[in-house]
């Protein structure tokens, strides 16, 4: 099924317009504002953030603004956000609700969102994350995200009433290390690291292959003993081939199963 879907997949995938996730929290290391920008190159529409200055003055006077992919630091966000939801300790740290069961309900809350995030329209993802973090500041090799723990429970639409103690300016400050890298223009960010959410991409030659193997072995199979040669003619193959390309539909269950997950190549 996942091999007869994969081309049907990857046709049928469109082109969305995103949001700017992070627009109105982000901040360098000036404390200036970062504002979404975009540039076209060869017809090729890139998205950035782009400090205040670089936009206000002289790009001269700005040798601390900074310029970055807007894809890359929102799945940095994202990414890190999601962990913290999915992290139960984490979120009772974070919260320390009064009342046992809705405290409860807000880390099983907060875990479902962390594992469905991918499936949010952008509009619900904006939504959220403009409203659980109150500013985004980037720092020489750091990332600071300060989060409002005390507008989780609203927000996963949970009933609860905050301890005594808290207040709604309360923050709780999650980080990821970044690289910056001078460019003649501004500071642009290198992310480095292993990305816990990252999905592997299958060798799209391989699985073609496995593809086609299924339909020689269908035809094999209904062949009702034709021989190799006569099912490679109609194949329009060369009777070797035929027979070395079958032998991939007898791959082990798991071999294949890597070869789709991403996890074996050619």
């Amino acid at each position: 099924m996942r091999l007869a879907g994969n081309t049907a997949e990857r046709n049928s995938a469109t082109r969305t317009d995103q949001p700017s996730l992070l627009a109105g929290t982000l901040f360098d290391a000036e404390g200036n504002r970062m504002t979404p920008s975009y540039a076209v190159k060869k017809g090729t529409r890139y998205r950035y953030y782009v400090s205040r200055p670089l936009i206000t003055q002289d790009q001269r006077e700005s040798s601390t603004a900074l310029r970055i992919p807007a894809g890359e630091i929102e799945h940095l966000v994202t990414s890190r956000v999601r962990q913290w939801l999915l992290d139960p300790g984490s979120i009772y740290q974070s919260t320390r609700l009064p009342d046992p069961s809705a405290q409860r309900r807000v880390i099983a809350r907060a875990g479902e969102i962390g594992k469905s995030w991918t499936e949010l329209p952008g509009t619900r993802q904006h939504a959220f994350l403009t409203t659980l973090i109150d500013r985004i500041d980037v720092g020489p090799d750091r990332i600071h995200i300060q989060l409002r723990p005390t507008r989780l429970a609203a927000l996963l639409d949970v009933a609860a009433t905050p301890p005594p103690s808290a207040a709604d300016d309360e923050t709780h400050i999650v980080s990821e290390p970044i690289t910056l890298r001078r460019t003649v223009r501004a500071i642009t960010m290198l992310i480095e690291g292993t990305d816990p959410f990252a999905t592997a991409k299958p060798d799209a030659r391989l699985v073609k292959l496995l593809i086609k193997a299924r339909r020689f072995n269908a035809t094999l199979v209904g062949s009702d003993g034709e021989p190799f040669a006569a099912l490679a003619k109609r194949q329009g193959v060369s009777p070797s081939y035929f027979t070395r390309l079958v032998r991939l539909s007898y791959l082990a269950p798991d071999i294949t199963e890597a070869i789709l997950d991403g996890r074996r190549s050619i």
